[in-house]
């Protein structure tokens, strides 16, 4: 069993497309022409995006950042995501998706990768955003403490 934890993205024009959206991929396997699975080291953060669609529209749109997990570590199962991740926000229906893309927009316009955004504000985004309301955004201010607190922690 590997260390990685592995997403299988797919791509089927105007029907399906799982895809990684940020996150530090350490691996990559093609399957076949519409099929990749792409591997993440334990303790890494990306974000996966659903979508699927049918001859009347969208029918999911979802996004899961996930905490990639180390072997023998408790996970949540999330679909296509093997052994699974730590759920750090899980949000479903374009309106809310959307308003995660722009936030994570808003994160690499700062400079930062999303990938090393502190865990604790995807939480909070997805908590605010659950109940219908405005998250605050990522600072660089908010940042420099996190890795403050990470050079603590070590």
């Amino acid at each position: 069993m590997s260390d990685l934890t592995e997403v299988e993205v797919l791509w089927l024009e105007k029907r399906i497309e799982n895809r990684i959206r940020f996150g530090r991929i350490v691996k990559e396997r093609n399957l076949d022409r519409h099929r990749r699975v792409l591997s993440f080291a334990p303790g890494s953060i990306f974000a996966f995006v659903r979508w699927t669609s049918n001859d009347f529209g969208t029918i999911i749109s979802r996004i899961d950042i996930l905490r990639a997990v180390a072997p023998g570590q408790r996970c949540s199962t999330v679909p296509y995501v093997t052994p699974g991740g730590e759920i750090l926000l899980r949000l479903s229906g374009w309106p809310k998706v959307e308003r995660v893309l722009q936030m994570t927009d808003a994160v690499e316009a700062l400079g930062i990768d999303p990938a090393d955004v502190a865990p604790d504000h995807w939480h909070h985004v997805h908590n605010r955003l659950s109940v219908n309301e405005n998250p605050r955004p990522y600072t660089k201010a908010r940042h420099q403490a996190w890795l403050h607190r990470q050079r603590v922690m070590r």
